[in-house]
């Protein structure tokens, strides 16, 4: 009965993990950091609502002998980094225009209690998108973060529902 229950909570949490998942990063380039076979990866992102923007995220993946020489087995730092850049036509869909914005993307740094998030706020005053890169821990939270900016100032934006007012 046990295994029943851990199984039906693995897969619980996969298929959550799964529907919360907005959009697929693809891995551009990894650069090894020391012996140990720790690297620095880098992934290409692309705002599922903002179409012309991509996100490239670097964060720090551990590797096997660092989590047998340190312990720790589940979990990678919250080190990370963000830079989004214009890359096309700027079209933009139905987006969350809150103080608190939109999740774009996560993805996990362990195995079910820390993910790495990028979050979408618009500012509205500057006529800028915002993209926070931030690390979200189920019991503590984490103080490390980076921010970029896409400003729409003087470009071509095409806004799906019209310019917010």
């Amino acid at each position: 009965m046990l295994r029943r229950i851990r199984a039906l909570l693995v897969a619980g949490l996969t298929v959550s993990a799964a529907a919360v998942s907005p959009v697929h990063a693809e891995t551009v380039g990894q650069v090894g950091v020391d012996w140990l076979g720790n690297d620095i990866k880098i992934d290409a992102v692309s705002d599922p609502k903002v179409t012309g923007v991509t996100c490239h995220v670097t964060y720090f993946d551990r590797s096997v002998i660092d989590r047998l020489k340190n312990g720790n087995w589940f979990e990678d730092p919250s080190n990370n980094s963000i830079a989004c850049r214009q890359t096309g036509p700027i079209a933009i869909d139905d987006i969350d225009l809150s103080k608190e914005g939109e999740e774009v993307f996560r993805s996990g740094l362990s195995l079910i209690w820390k993910n790495l998030l990028v979050t979408r706020i618009y500012d509205k005053a500057n006529d800028t998108l915002i993209y926070l890169a931030h690390s979200r821990q189920l019991t503590d939270g984490s103080a490390k973060m980076s921010i970029t900016t896409v400003p729409l100032y003087g470009q071509s934006v095409t806004w799906k529902s019209g310019r917010p007012e």
